[in-house]
């Protein structure tokens, strides 16, 4: 239902570091918040391998204009009338859903694999039993008369959300709190497949040459404040986002591959692309701003966070989701509560009544606290780490009150290099790391035999993905060494520590990873530093808080990352991660001919053809090792016993239409 704005999220894909093209925890990230300008270019060093693409430093690469570029350089957009565009447009009607009622439809008449007794008596120590139970649980309210309407949900996030305003986007926490307060016209279902929401818009409608979307809204939504939302606010909304005294490169990406935003009356808003292309549909995901309000405000703050009235919002924002937030500890909890006006106009019911009257998100970092308080009932539901799916989740105590359940995710984990040191400018260099590292010990220890490893940007079973795809790294401490020798990183003083001369110094090689302070990160990242000190190279450990290695990332402040890119809805959105000069680049990685690939593949409607070039895209990053890919991670879940409805996509349970709306608590 609020799946857009759930879209939204570093997963598009971390830093989670996880994003629709991604979407961003800690460890896995969406889209990412605007940074300062980036941190002074670090000296480069050694020569890249003959025919290596990617190989050169990012400093002395000139980045390709991108599409926000040229919108910031461009002239104001002058939209035709609207009469005009109706007369040639030659509209072709595209699907409106409410997505929740779709999915009761589906389960409509068919009947779960057991009892939710027998599911609940269960315990998920194999495929079938996993299976059973989320057949069954998993299962949305066919009736009102199961759903107790006066329940609170409580919900469990690893970090605060950096900000409450939906330009400002950046995490899979940011996410989760827009899903709630936010809207946006458009979702999407598990599949991917994208939808006019049906509790926001009458109509979405495409011109047969692809290169105008007309929506018209409903005329029974409001603001928290009682002021109508209008196609005027989409309208406003777009261009804050456009404007260059505003920095949110994430949300500015897709949107800057829009010509215009126009609306024409309150209701009747076109969006205006500048190219037929495939992606379009993904291009227009503008989250309502309430112009109303920000018109005023902006005046005085443009950058939208330091006047008194931007710091107030961020407290008490003015919201149309079906929630409002009505309270917020920073670092602790976020308390929304249902909107009756969401639903009802004038008495009348207009839209499904939210199934909780209560949402409490608290914010718990340490995941032994976590699931402490999960097993005191203190919240409902929390992501798992392996080590509490198989050590820490069998026991009576856990089973007293909740069950698990897992399910496939497209989540990748990595470290990313900063090419712009003189570490990781080399991709012998970086090739170097992948093979240093131990991924058997990550695999089959760290992670318990749970997860696969990654070969790449896409999931293997995605269909974007080479097939068969590239073979995974394994340890080699010989090639390693091999490889940084060929770079010039050698122990010339005998000291035990590689070194090399950069601009007439000698250095040294030793760097930091930052990671957040979760114990497992912090352990992975240990891994690391252990495995490269056997062959001379020193790796400092650094956890960070989350905010503070979230800005460190955008501005390209730091030497090594540790974290995770969760599933795009389509995989043109990783050109933001992949591409030269793009937000969430923040390795500073640049390959000519990626770019070009991504470009060809946006203009391709035949999705076969389009998936080849993604492969190739897949291939030719995996080659160059901007980042080390180290495993795909399922989605690995623990649930109240009284809550139901979750199902899961390659984007977990909750980031799609209709996510987490779909959960409810049965009465009694």
């Amino acid at each position: 239902m609020r799946s857009e704005i759930r879209q939204l999220a570093w997963c598009l894909s971390a830093w989670t570091l996880l994003g629709l093209a991604g979407c961003s925890d800690p460890d896995r990230g969406t889209t990412e918040p605007a940074g300062t300008p980036p941190a002074p270019p670090s000296p480069t060093a050694g020569t890249p391998a003959a025919g290596s693409a990617g190989t050169s430093s990012a400093a002395a690469t000139k980045p390709a204009e991108t599409p926000a570029s040229q919108a910031d350089a461009e002239e104001a957009f002058i939209a035709p009338a609207l009469a005009d565009i109706d007369a040639q447009a030659n509209w072709i009607d595209q699907p409106v859903a409410n997505l929740l009622e779709v999915r009761r439809k589906e389960e409509q008449g068919t009947n779960p694999p057991v009892t939710a007794s027998e599911a609940l008596a269960l315990r998920n120590d194999s495929k079938g039993n996993n299976d059973k139970i989320t057949a069954t649980l998993g299962r949305v309210a066919q009736s009102a008369d199961e759903v107790d309407f006066d329940a609170v949900l409580n919900r469990h996030i690893k970090a605060d959300a950096k900000s409450t305003n939906p330009l400002f986007q950046s995490s899979v926490y940011e996410t989760d709190v827009q899903g709630l307060i936010g809207l946006s016209p458009f979702t999407f279902d598990r599949d991917m497949n994208r939808f006019g929401d049906a509790d926001v818009v009458v109509s979405w409608q495409t011109s047969s040459d692809r290169m105008m979307d007309k929506v018209v809204l409903r005329d029974d939504l409001v603001w928290t404040d009682g002021h109508p939302v209008t196609a005027h606010d989409l309208e406003f909304s777009f261009n804050t986002v456009m404007s260059p005294k505003i920095s949110v490169p994430a949300i500015k990406t897709s949107l800057a591959r829009l010509k215009g935003v126009k609306a024409y009356d309150d209701r009747t808003v076109v969006f205006f692309h500048r190219e037929a292309l495939a992606t379009n549909i993904w291009n227009m995901s503008v989250p309502f701003l309430p112009k109303h309000v920000y018109e005023k405000t902006l005046q005085e703050d443009p950058t939208m966070e330091q006047s008194p009235a931007h710091v107030e919002l961020e407290k008490t924002p003015v919201t149309c989701g079906p929630y409002r937030l009505v309270e917020r500890q920073l670092g602790s909890s976020y308390l929304f509560e249902r909107r009756d006006d969401w639903y009802l106009k004038d008495g009348r019911q207009v839209r499904e009544k939210p199934y909780f009257k209560q949402v409490r998100m608290r914010v718990i970092s340490e995941l032994n606290t976590a699931l402490l308080a999960l097993k005191k009932g203190e919240i409902d539901e929390m992501e798992l780490s392996a080590e509490q799916w198989v050590n820490q989740t069998n026991d009576e105590s856990f089973y007293e009150q909740n069950t698990k359940a897992s399910g496939v995710e497209w989540t990748t984990y990595l470290f990313t290099w900063n090419l712009n040191t003189p570490f990781f400018s080399d991709v012998r260099v970086r090739k170097a790391m992948g093979y240093a590292f131990n991924h058997k010990e990550l695999l089959e220890k760290q992670n318990f035999g749970l997860f696969e490893a990654a070969n790449g940007p896409y999931h293997q079973t995605s269909w974007m993905a080479p097939k068969p795809g590239p073979a995974p790294y394994t340890q080699d401490l010989d090639k390693a060494e091999a490889l940084l020798d060929e770079a010039g990183w050698v122990d010339s003083d005998g000291d035990g520590i590689r070194d090399k001369l950069v601009d007439g110094k000698r250095v040294k090689f030793e760097f930091s990873i930052i990671c957040t302070p979760i114990e497992e990160r912090k352990r992975l990242c240990t891994l690391l530093k252990d495995n490269l000190g056997q062959i001379g190279v020193i790796c400092n450990v650094s956890p960070l808080d989350f905010a503070v290695l979230q800005e460190r990332t955008v501005e390209h402040n730091f030497q090594a990352a540790f974290g995770g890119w969760g599933a795009g809805a389509d995989p043109d959105l990783s050109f933001n991660i992949y591409g030269t000069g793009e937000g969430r680049n923040y390795g500073l990685y640049s390959n000519p001919e990626v770019d070009r690939l991504f470009k060809e593949a946006r203009g391709e409607f035949d999705r076969e053809k389009r998936a080849r070039l993604y492969a190739r895209i897949h291939e030719l990053v995996y080659e160059d090792q901007p980042m080390t890919y180290l495993f795909t991670k399922n989605s690995f879940y623990a649930f109240s016993k009284n809550l139901r409805g979750y199902r899961y996509s390659p984007r977990g349970p909750y980031h799609y239409g209709p996510g987490a709306f779909s959960l409810y608590k049965v009465k009694n």
